[in-house]
């Protein structure tokens, strides 16, 4: 488990720089962002960012669909649907 997941299971907020072009324009190459742990997945609505686990693989995306019973639908910024979760370890509260 990485130490970012750690740090946000045991509620502390963190300063991220993920790498990748997949949140632009709204998140750069790298660009630092401040996550906020979250306790549930049902906390974040459709338009939120989410640090999150989806098949495996951890991402900081948009939230596009929220459904009871399957979660939250994940996709990066140009359409690309990475699929649904509810392992959300925290929300984007600022990007810096």
């Amino acid at each position: 488990m990485n130490i970012k997941i750690q740090k946000l299971l045991a509620g502390e907020t963190v300063i991220s720089k993920e790498p990748g072009n997949s949140m632009t324009p709204i998140i750069k190459h790298r660009q630092p962002v401040k996550i906020a742990p979250v306790k549930d997945w049902d906390e974040l609505e459709v338009g939120d960012v989410a640090y999150c686990k989806v098949g495996g693989f951890v991402y900081t995306h948009l939230v596009t669909a929220k459904d009871s019973k399957r979660g939250l639908q994940i996709s990066n910024n140009h359409g690309h649907v990475n699929g649904w979760t509810k392992t959300v370890y925290g929300k984007i509260v600022e990007i810096l």
